[in-house]
């Protein structure tokens, strides 16, 4: 049964639990609030009125309690909070939850993007204050179903552990959840006061950990469907090239080989399984034209943007007269730092399984944005999208490369199936994930700092040269309306050091290149951090000041960023001693609404800085759940420090010079430093976690090497001189 408010879902949702008695509780936020930035980001919506659609919290008569998610498990750990939230107001054990990725429709869309998709580190705050309603609808309306059934006012009821309470009479929910769905939806509910919370804040297990464990979890390479043919796509080496022919013989002679079928991104092989499927592409011969793509060279487009970072931009922000106070200083410090291109490189390559019939396509994929892969597949099969069914698996990684605006895989995926006339799992090879597409742009950074007689910054003038992450999408006019792609100047044009600064000014260069661009985990911040704490650093070097109380100084009016860069510095033990051939960095960064400081130990072995110990201290507002903080601050330090000391993407006659795990180096387990994480108590709102985590690792390595061999090093990754 359903507690509905508007019948404009109520097809959808007998469609969407359909076979499931009992209760299920629905809530809704509305659509149209924009995309929120740095320190917007943690700002909730009005609260909305009550019930309306969006999410589902099911209680089955025999008292099972399902979570549906309106956003996708990508190891992020919200299989977790998300069910926490509901738990909290419910009064239920969460670990006796069950949980499931919610279907595409609208009634899921994000509070802030307008569609349903998980990313910006947006999932918590977005979710804090609706998932805790539905908890709190629940609970209202199985307190007065017991109440009616007890003959008892609804105030002598109390509710704990999954089941009503009144004196000695206790019913549990499963019992109520048939009448419960009977009754009107009450017109508001008051929240649990935070002194009374006695699962938000508790360290919690993850739910999904034992079927990740015992391998019942379901990610989109373990989907299997009677029928089910694999395909490999063979793509232009280069980007923007087209097929100009192919001859298919040689594929069509390997053994289990169905198909070969060109689509608009080149000419898919279709078999009877991944091998089969792989040798016959290897088989392929394919004559490509190549066109502009084939002459990039990332050495030359380097040299190209040193120019452009040394020539005016648009300005993205200012304040006073940065260039007159650069004139005046007697002392400027004029630095560059560069950040390459970086692939995402999940474990999981890129994958989707695609069955087309004359009324409906079924695709299971793992992805970050069901509306666009929805969206794109209904255009491609002619369908409408509602009928377009997305079965979001489990995610083996994203960090934004499974959230296209182009829905690139999965719009290739239907097109293969289409072409073959079969259901089809389309899936990319580590090779083909690495070589495919979609990087973090490569990014140039000039700033020039004068030095006042007290030693702070008196001006500051920084040219950020990048691609736009959102050129030629449906994003670019909603973000972009001044010529100002806000997630390239991220953290620098907002960040809170230029406040500080009463001359200063910020502007931009956008770059144009055939290199497919995205948000890659921390978007533009996992660059900005780079430059603005190594400068900040440099400067409090230059001035003869500690680098931790020079960054006090500047963030004097800054509470949270200076209680995160205390906290980090204390417990790292800051200005103690450390063994010969160690010494420490330190970077502070805010993002996605969060406050992040970490402390790095290095040293110097062979000739390669080896990280031994990261101090990380994080003010994230609200701590829903102490264990996904701590795993994911771990998780963000691992990943930026992959990229800080090994990761590039590199061009040469417009290929991909890297290919797999051996050339494209991620963080090995070797090189995996100790890592403690402290939170800073805060009643604040919650900010992100999946992502701050990363932008400050590269700065406090650079710092501490710095402070160790005396190299300042501003190219990542991070290499020392002979």
């Amino acid at each position: 049964m359903s507690i509905l408010a508007d019948p404009n879902r109520r097809e959808f949702l007998k469609a969407a639990t359909l076979g499931a008695a009992g209760l299920v509780v629905g809530f809704y936020v509305p659509a149209g609030r924009r995309f929120a930035h740095a320190a917007e980001a943690p700002a909730a919506p009005a609260a909305p009125p009550l019930p309306q659609a969006n999410a589902f919290l099911r209680i089955a008569p025999d008292g099972t309690v399902t979570v549906l998610l309106a956003h996708s498990e990508m190891g992020q750990g919200i299989w977790t909070s998300l069910p926490m939230l509901i738990a909290e107001e419910l009064d239920f054990d969460v670990s006796k939850m069950k949980v499931e990725h919610a279907p595409a429709a609208p009634a899921y869309f994000h509070t802030a993007f307008g569609a349903q998709m998980t990313g910006g580190s947006t999932t918590t705050w977005s979710e804090f204050d609706r998932y805790r309603q539905v908890g709190a609808i629940a609970r209202a309306l199985l307190v007065q179903a017991a109440a009616q059934r007890l003959g008892v006012d609804a105030a002598a009821c109390r509710t704990e552990n999954g089941a009503v309470i009144a004196g000695d009479r206790r019913l549990r929910y499963g019992e109520l959840a048939d009448d419960a769905a009977q009754l009107p939806v009450p017109a508001s509910v008051a929240l649990k006061d935070p002194k009374d919370w006695k699962v938000i804040g508790q360290p919690t297990r993850r739910l999904d950990t034992p079927e990740k464990i015992n391998g019942t979890a379901v990610f989109g390479l373990d989907v299997r469907l009677d029928g089910l043919l694999t395909a490999v796509v063979a793509r232009s080496p280069v980007f923007g090239g087209k097929v100009k022919s192919f001859d298919a013989s040689a594929a069509l002679a390997v053994p289990g080989v169905r198909k070969v079928v060109q689509v608009p991104s080149g000419v898919a092989v279709v078999a009877d399984h991944f091998w089969a499927a792989q040798q016959g592409r290897d088989a392929l011969k394919v004559d490509w034209d190549l066109g502009a793509g084939a002459a990039l060279d990332t050495v030359a487009m380097l040299a190209e943007y040193r120019k452009l970072a040394a020539a005016d931009g648009k300005v993205a922000a200012a304040a006073g007269d940065a260039p007159g106070a650069l004139a005046k200083a007697d002392k400027v410090v004029d630095v560059e730092y560069v950040a390459p291109y970086l692939a995402h490189a999940p474990m999981e390559p890129l994958n989707a399984t695609v069955r087309i019939a004359t009324d409906r396509c079924d695709v299971w994929t793992g992805t970050q944005m069901q509306t666009g892969e929805q969206m794109a597949a209904a255009a491609i099969t002619g369908l409408k999208p509602e009928q377009v069914h997305i079965h979001t698996t489990f995610l083996g990684g994203g960090f934004g490369r499974r959230a296209t605006a182009s829905a690139d895989w999965v719009s290739e995926a239907v097109h293969v199936a289409t072409a073959a006339g079969a259901t089809v799992k389309t899936v990319w090879t580590r090779e083909d994930d690495v070589r495919g597409g979609y990087y973090r742009p490569m990014v140039v950074h000039r700033i020039r700092a004068a030095l006042g007689s007290d030693g702070l910054p008196a001006g500051w003038d920084h040219t950020i040269v990048s691609q736009s992450v959102m050129a030629g999408t449906p994003f670019e006019s909603m973000f972009a309306k001044t010529g100002i792609d806000p997630s390239s100047v991220e953290g620098a044009a907002d960040s809170p050091y230029l406040k500080a600064i009463p001359n200063h000014r910020v502007q931009l260069q956008d770059y144009r290149a055939p290199v497919p661009v995205l948000w890659w985990r921390s978007v533009g911040h996992s660059h900005t951090a780079f430059a603005m704490e190594c400068m900040v650093d440099e400067l409090a070097r230059a001035a003869g000041i500690d680098p931790v109380e020079y960054r006090r100084r500047l963030l004097a009016d800054q509470p949270r960023l200076r209680a995160a860069l205390d906290l980090a510095a204390a417990k790292a033990g800051w200005r103690s001693p450390l063994p010969a051939g160690r010494a420490r960095g330190v970077a502070v960064h805010e993002s996605f609404g969060s406050f992040v400081a970490q402390v790095a130990e290095v040293s110097v072995e062979g000739g390669r800085i080896r990280v031994h110990r990261v101090v990380c201290a994080i003010d994230c507002g609200i701590a829903v759940n102490p264990k996904t903080i701590e795993a994911q601050m771990e998780s963000g330090i691992a990943f930026g420090l992959g990229a800080a000391l090994s990761s590039a993407i590199t061009f040469k006659d417009g290929r991909v010079q890297q290919s797999n795990f051996d050339d494209y180096r991620v963080l090995r387990l070797p090189d995996m430093p100790k890592v403690e994480v402290h939170i800073v108590p805060s009643r604040e709102r919650p900010g992100g976690v999946g992502e701050p985590g990363t932008p400050p690792i590269a700065p406090a390595v650079a710092n501490a090497v710095a402070a160790l061999t005396g190299q300042r090093l501003r190219e990542m990754p991070l290499r020392l001189r002979a």
